[in-house]
């Protein structure tokens, strides 16, 4: 079966913006015509059914791609499934998500990574990308096998939600991952800095009482990973930057010619710290939200693109685990079916550019990953319809995910993916 996405704007970063008819094949982008052509509706000779899609007055993106998700299985499905976190990608406007490795069993050898493929082929929605971990049992101490997770399909290495803190190991690991053509994603933290703190350290962590995390826990392991890139001439993908001087080093190094990039998540551009006083533990996470300052820093490392990505950082978590004291309760929020909304208010903020921003929720991902994405004759049709005019409250109570653990909650918001489409199968439609 044929299908035409007729009359949306379709912005592919760098190669296209324009009124277009985009023409879609066994799973592939078969052409792309000026809109209201009647060209490449049916081939010359056959009659063949065709399924029509009116995008008049929507945006027509390469699909959406999260580089940073904890879909939490295997092992903890109570706060998230495969297949529940990817219903949230794809109705939150995600192709395809990578999943962090912290999972139990560890994502650290091709097993696993396998059970995590074959999860997400019978879930049929998105794609899954697995990222490995850069060390066995997240420990630190021995190295995952590279080239056995890349051919099981890791795309990536990474100990997210544990810093490796050997300087010495992170060299190896970056040594290996660069001969196995992996990047490594550096999840930057000085532990013994922000050991016991449970909010940015600043003047609303003392109002409430509450241990603090200063920014240098930040900023000193991202100056040690630039420089240890630099040593070995090894990509390193800076993940969940939060601070200005993070932003600072990471914007000086690829002056250098660095092979640095670097993601922020929607919560750092638009929240600052004084969100824990209204939200509580769904405003809180690691890295935690910063001051205003870095809130600005942030927003300038997007728009001059010392920042690649926005990635939500998506994590799950039961309702129980997050009704318990601050100091007690998980990091992290959940971000797959809010951050569309949140980051086109970059773009009413002139921030970004629409093209800008869809460069950092799809073709920039694609391109730090080495994955295949665009909006072009012979792709793979991974496809992201937008309407950019809907308003609507988010209502985290009919959220596809199985956690509602968000601060936004009630927000009033513009703009929603109103169809999602993965290798020409529409897998989401906003109805």
């Amino acid at each position: 079966m044929r299908t035409i996405i007729k009359g949306g704007r379709v912005i592919d970063p760098g190669h296209m913006d324009g009124i277009c008819d985009i023409l879609i094949e066994n799973g592939r982008i078969l052409d792309l015509v000026p809109a209201g052509s009647r060209d490449g509706a049916a081939a010359p000779g056959r009659v063949e059914p065709v399924e029509i899609i009116d995008a008049a007055g929507k945006i027509v993106t390469p699909g959406l791609i999260d580089m940073h998700v904890h879909l939490r299985e295997p092992g903890h499905e109570h706060k998230e499934t495969i297949e529940s976190g990817l219903r949230a990608a794809v109705s939150g406007g995600f192709t395809a998500v990578c999943a962090m490795p912290n999972t139990s069993p560890v994502n650290d050898c091709p097993r696993v990574t396998e059970y995590i493929r074959q999860r997400a082929r019978a879930a049929g929605l998105a794609r899954v990308y697995p990222v490995a971990s850069i060390s066995m049992g997240l420990k630190g101490l021995t190295l995952s096998g590279y080239g056995g997770l890349k051919r099981a399909g890791a795309v990536a290495v990474s100990d997210d939600g544990r810093p490796v803190e050997d300087a010495g190991f992170m060299r190896r690991a970056m040594e290996c991952a660069r001969d196995s053509g992996l990047p490594v994603i550096s999840h930057c933290e000085e532990l013994s800095l922000a050991a016991g703190g449970a909010m940015n350290e600043g003047p609303t962590a003392s109002r409430l009482g509450l241990a603090g995390i200063p920014n240098v826990s930040e900023s000193i392991m991202v100056m040690r990973d630039i420089a240890l890139s630099e040593l070995t001439g090894a990509p390193v993908h800076i993940a969940h930057v939060s601070t200005a001087e993070s932003i600072r080093a990471i914007r000086e190094a690829k002056n250098r010619g660095v092979k640095v990039t670097a993601e922020t998540a929607p919560h750092y551009f638009t929240l600052t710290e004084q969100a824990v006083e209204d939200y509580g533990t769904n405003a809180k996470m690691n890295p935690p939200l910063r001051s205003e300052r870095d809130r600005q820093a942030v927003l300038e490392g997007l728009s001059d693109g010392t920042l690649d990505a926005i990635a939500t950082d998506h994590a799950p978590h039961a309702a129980s685990e997050k009704s318990v004291e601050f100091s007690r309760a998980p990091n992290g929020i959940i971000g797959l079916e809010t951050a569309l909304p949140l980051c086109l208010r970059l773009v009413e903020d002139r921030v970004l550019t629409l093209s800008g921003l869809i460069e950092k929720m799809s073709t920039g991902p694609a391109k730090i990953l080495g994955l295949e994405n665009g909006i072009r004759k012979n792709r793979p049709a991974d496809i992201t319809v937008i309407d950019p005019e809907v308003q609507y409250r988010i209502d985290a109570a009919r959220f596809r995910s199985l956690s509602r653990n968000t601060p936004f909650d009630r927000w009033r918001v513009t703009g929603k993916a109103v169809l999602t489409m993965v290798a020409g199968r529409v897998v989401y439609r906003w109805e």
